[in-house]
Formats: structure tokens, C-alpha cells, sequence
């Protein structure tokens, strides 16, 4: 045996932990929806696995992660306080349904038809985020720290009965998440409010006559087997909130820790993006072959684009309202929309109606 092998045997019989010594942290993650929801079981997959695999290559610590994924700790409507107050350590916030604390971060559900481009939009959004301090502020408030962004694919609606053309919708009564209501001012159509764990209920018992909903979520929720008639009209896509950790639990963390969650929340918002896009049209392929079967079979149809812009030119100017309301809350409104519309035009994107010329 030769010194240098003396000398670290010795070490390791002297100190028998020193080198291997791994600490163990404990963490809850949770959320209001189930993980067959994409961008929840992505939380799972990519967020927690891609923090897992970063910890693992230096091998200092570990998380131990307590999962209570699909409401087993809070409903949809409590998705801000329960990781503002520390009931889950990291959950994802849906923004949709927080429109009064989290104001700026509706700036996408009021200005529909702008893009159907999830990952240009999360990269917008992004963007904002790290440049805009009132936008950043506004959660940061709320003694979190925001870790992963999460966004749409493009709306459509799914109805029980069958319609021909926007002049259909009006006297409906369609479900929307919060915000997303505004999309159906000037259709004629009622707005009923739930999210996709309501859903299928509300259409089912006849609260409502259909949604106003995303390919992939109406598809793990089901809801075409309640609201079979698919109508094709591309909406757009919206940001909906956020992968966040409590603040307390943020500043208890190594740093070693911290930057491992801070590059597994950039790798979840990009890799969201790209699946919300390429999910896309697979998820109507989907449903077409599973509800084959039903009665009534899944049926789609594409709204024309003359009923398509006929939707666009009869809504009211609701960014501008927006706007104006965030303007009279002290909030740059009308500078974070036009900041928000440039975005996604510098990145090559063309709305169809420039809600920030208004």
C-alpha cells in the first residue's frame, strides 16, 4: 500500500461520512388539478425528475418530494394562497382564476386572437418577467418565488349540440375558466365560470351547453364524451399561471439547491411550450378515434374564417379596458400590453387584431 492510499484510508476510517455524506430535503408539491393534465404531470416528469438529475450529479443533497397532486390539498380556487401561506411547498398557481391579485398577468386572456404559438409565448412572457418589475412584483408579493411558467394550446369549443356558424353561440351557455369569459362578449353567448376539473359536471347536469376549452385538456378530462361537437375556431393560446415555491421554504433552500430548481423551471417552461404545440393537433386525432365509438361520435368542424373575423371585429375593446383598469390601480397597463403585443411581433408573430393600437 503506497502513502497517498495510506492517507485516504486512514480518512475515511477517521471521518467515515465525510465524503459521503448526502443531506435530505424534504418538500410537498402540489396541485388543484389532476397529473393527466399536461402541464401538471410535466411538474412530475420534467420539473421535480430535471431537479432530481442535476442534485444526483453532484450528489450533495436530495429531495425527498410529497406529492398531493389532483386537489388533495386545495381546489382550483385556492391554488395563489395555498403557496403564498405555505400549505404546499411548490404548486402550480393558475392565474386564470386570480385576475384581482394577479392583474398583469391577464394581459394574454384580454387580448385574444394575438398568437396560437405556446412557446413564443411563454418565451414572451418569460422575458417579462425578468424585465418588467411591476409584472415580477406582482408575485413575488405574494412571498413566492416563481420557478416554471405554464401557457395553453390554442381554444376552440366543444358544445353538446351542433352548431353551423358563430350566430349559434349566441344564447349558450358555455363554460370558461375566469378570465377567459371575455373571449365570448360579443357572441351572444353566457358565460358560465368552472375549470377543467368542473367541467364535465357542469356540461352533464346542464349548467352549461358546452366550454370554451383547450384540445389538451378537454381530452384526459373527457369532456367529449359530454360535449361531442368539436368547432374548430384557433382562439389562440394564453399564459395561465406558474410552477412557484413559497418564499420561506425558497430562502431555507442550499444555493446549490436553488440553482438546481432555477434550471429545471427554465427546462419545464420549454419543454411545456414545444408539447402544448406538438400535442396540439395529436389531441383532436385523439379524440376523433376514441369518440368513434359514442353516440354521439365526436364530430368536428372548422369555423369559416368570415365567422372567424366576424368574432374578432365584434369583440369590445377589452385590452383596452384592461388596460385602463390596471392604469387606475397604479399598474403600467398600457405600457405592458404594448410590451406584451411587440413581444410576440418581434418574435415573427402576426395577431389579428392589434389590441395595443386600439
Amino acid at each position: 500500500m503506497n502513502k497517498l492510499t495510506g492517507i485516504l484510508l486512514a480518512g475515511a476510517i477517521a471521518f467515515p461520512t465525510a465524503a459521503f455524506s448526502q443531506e435530505t430535503i424534504n418538500l410537498t408539491v402540489a396541485s388543484s388539478h389532476p397529473l393527466v393534465i399536461p402541464w401538471v404531470g410535466m411538474i412530475k416528469s420534467h420539473f421535480m425528475a430535471e431537479t432530481d438529475r442535476l442534485l444526483a450529479e453532484k450528489g450533495n443533497y436530495k429531495i425527498e418530494w410529497q406529492e398531493a397532486f389532483g386537489g388533495q390539498l386545495y381546489k382550483a380556487n385556492a391554488t395563489l394562497t395555498s403557496v403564498e401561506e405555505g400549505i404546499t411547498d411548490i404548486g402550480w398557481v393558475f392565474s386564470f382564476l386570480e385576475a384581482a391579485k394577479l392583474p398583469l398577468s391577464q394581459v394574454s386572456s384580454y387580448a385574444p386572437f394575438a398568437t396560437a404559438n405556446p412557446p413564443v409565448q411563454l418565451e414572451v412572457m418569460s422575458e417579462l418577467l425578468e424585465t418588467n418589475e411591476a409584472f415580477r412584483n406582482e408575485w413575488e408579493q405574494y412571498n413566492l418565488k416563481v420557478l416554471g411558467l405554464t401557457g395553453t394550446d390554442s381554444y376552440d369549443v366543444y358544445t353538446k349540440q351542433p352548431i353551423t356558424g358563430l350566430k349559434d353561440l349566441d344564447g349558450m351557455k358555455l363554460s370558461a375558466p375566469g378570465v377567459l369569459a371575455n373571449w365570448l362578449r360579443g357572441t351572444g353567448a353566457n358565460a358560465v365560470d368552472g375549470a377543467l376539473t368542473t367541467f364535465y359536471t357542469d356540461i352533464q347536469t346542464g349548467v352549461s351547453d358546452g366550454v370554451l376549452s383547450l384540445a389538451l385538456g378537454v381530452l384526459p378530462a373527457k369532456l367529449y364524451e359530454v360535449a361531442p361537437y368539436v368547432t374548430r375556431v384557433n382562439i389562440g393560446v394564453a399564459y395561465s399561471g406558474a410552477v412557484a415555491i413559497n418564499r420561506d421554504t425558497w430562502d431555507g433552500l442550499p444555493e446549490e439547491v436553488q440553482d438546481a430548481m432555477v434550471a429545471a423551471g427554465k427546462f419545464y417552461t420549454e419543454e411545456h411550450g414545444k408539447d402544448l404545440l406538438e400535442r396540439h393537433e395529436a389531441a383532436f386525432k385523439k379524440m376523433l378515434e376514441i369518440g368513434a365509438s359514442q353516440n354521439p361520435p365526436v364530430t368536428m368542424t372548422e369555423m369559416s374564417a368570415e365567422d372567424r373575423q366576424a368574432w374578432v371585429d365584434g369583440l369590445p375593446d377589452i385590452a383596452g379596458e384592461w388596460a385602463a383598469d390596471a392604469e387606475s390601480r397604479g399598474l403600467p397597463g398600457r405600457e405592458f400590453l404594448a410590451a406584451y403585443m411587440e413581444g410576440l411581433r418581434k418574435r415573427g408573430e402576426t395577431p389579428a387584431r392589434d389590441w395595443d393600437k386600439q
